[in-house]
């Protein structure tokens, strides 16, 4: 009993060693890399400061009715901090454009307690990355960024930075998901964000994450909480939009992204069938605007691009990940699949500005009732369709409670151009639609909602439904 008892030990003795010694240690990585790592302090202008810009602005005569008894505030600074790191010897630091944003005053300063007053070289507010230039001596720390984003979904990362104005914490984790999609309060959709479970905390925005090998694999950017602590998921942003903008903003102070001119949607179960998909795949053309690169390079209202510049589109989100890298004027190969064949087209890809909204136009110019698949229509009024930009089109003012179009989510209100291949410009449009529909198939139709350009497939009912 003993003996077994002893054998017993050894051999949870050893397989406890044998597991510890399959876990990374990050001991190394962090003697390496955190003295480039950066805690940045920032101070904003005041509102107050604000205030007193906005009354000298005013005439004398307006002035005295908004002046205080005992005179004007005082003005008092705001503070905030983040991380940052080091990644030139001249003395470039990347951080977020949260960061710095409005910032009156930066203050770059180093595990060793060096400080530094720092330049605001250029921010991009749609990747949230901003690059700063601090005047030292020789022989700064420096961090790689990757050169190839080979990051994988379970891998180990770390990350190092400021949380709480704590100095210099390190976090360990794993790679939760890859291509993560969060637009911005604009609709701005343009980073693919590697979500982590790494512990990422208010003051960690911009600093590092890395790989085992110690090179910089993303920028630490935004965290989901309901708390305001962190509960598992971190979000950062890849090395591939890191480069490509920190490369722009030290070269021209701006950055310019590939701009294609849709509006897109994703493709579902029913509008798979719609568009003779294989599967639910692809970003589908729901809008071209007038004079965009997609419309000068052939593509239409319906298209589903698969692959673009030879990476596949997966998802909506998908494309602008892919487009907003590739640099303007760039000639790419786009395989779309159109009434059902594939077929690939070559667009040049247009330019968007830092400082210009991607917003796609009408590509077209102003020019009793009737019951089809479970909607009412009615002629749209004429006023609703140059508000809209739209030459024609018929309105859904009833819907029928089981109907197809009640399945498939139409609703009262909403306009219809396109149903199946047909373009429904007005009412006698319509008449003899019903004749070519194939029953038990699911036809697409084009929607015109809240003033935005929507498809979805309404399934035909099958003869014996």
């Amino acid at each position: 009993m003993m003996v077994r008892a002893f054998l017993y030990l050894i051999c949870f003795v050893f397989m406890e060693r044998v597991w510890a010694s399959s876990l990374p240690d990050f001991t190394e990585i962090v003697e390496t890399s955190a003295p480039a790592v950066v805690k940045i302090l920032v101070e904003y202008e005041s509102d107050n400061l604000r205030y007193q810009e906005q009354m000298e602005e005013l005439p004398e005569y307006l002035r005295r009715f908004f002046e205080f008894r005992d005179g004007p505030p005082v003005p008092r600074d705001r503070a905030g901090m983040g991380s940052g790191f080091i990644f030139s010897e001249d003395g470039y630091v990347i951080t977020n454009n949260h960061v710095v944003e409005n910032a009156r005053h930066i203050l770059v300063r180093l595990p060793n307690r060096q400080e530094y007053e720092a330049t605001l070289v250029g921010t991009d507010p749609r990747s949230d990355l901003a690059v700063l230039k601090i005047d030292a001596q020789e022989g700064l720390p420096v961090l790689p960024l990757a050169d190839e984003e080979d990051v994988k979904v379970g891998q180990w990362v770390l990350a190092i930075g400021s949380p709480f104005s704590l100095d210099f914490s390190v976090t360990a984790g794993i790679v939760s998901a890859l291509g993560r999609s969060l637009p911005t309060e604009t609709g701005d959709n343009y980073v693919p964000f590697i979500q982590t479970d790494v512990a990422i905390n208010p003051g960690n925005s911009g600093g590092p994450l890395f790989n085992l090998e110690g090179e910089v694999i993303g920028v630490n950017s935004q965290i989901f909480t309901r708390s305001g602590g962190s509960i598992g998921l971190s979000f950062a942003i890849p090395v591939s939009v890191v480069s490509n903008v920190v490369a722009q903003i030290q070269e021209n102070g701006i950055v310019e992204r590939g701009w294609l001119g849709v509006s897109i949607q994703d493709v579902d179960r029913h509008l798979e069938e719609s568009f003779d998909l294989d599967r639910p795949r692809g970003a589908l053309i729901a809008q071209v605007g007038s004079g965009s690169p997609a419309e000068r390079g052939g593509l239409l209202s319906g298209d589903v691009i698969i692959q673009f510049d030879g990476q596949e589109i997966e998802t909506s989100a998908d494309l602008p990940h892919v487009v907003g890298l590739i640099a303007p004027g760039t000639r790419c190969e786009v395989m779309i699949v159109r009434a059902g064949a594939e077929v690939v087209l070559e667009v040049e890809v247009g330019g968007l500005a830092a400082d210009e909204v991607a917003r796609v136009g009408s590509n077209v110019v102003s020019d009793g009732t009737l019951t089809i698949l479970g909607m009412r229509m009615a002629p749209a009024e004429p006023e609703a369709l140059a508000e809209l930009g739209l030459a024609g089109g018929a309105q859904v003012v009833a819907i029928d409670s089981g109907s197809p179009a009640a399945d498939a989510g139409v609703r009262e209100g909403d306009i219809l151009t396109l149903l199946g291949n047909k373009p429904i410009g007005r009412m006698r449009d319509l008449e003899g639609v019903s004749d070519e529909l194939v029953p038990g198939a699911s036809v697409p139709a084009r929607l015109i909602r809240g003033g935005s350009p929507l498809f979805i497939g309404i399934r035909v009912p099958a003869v014996n439904d």
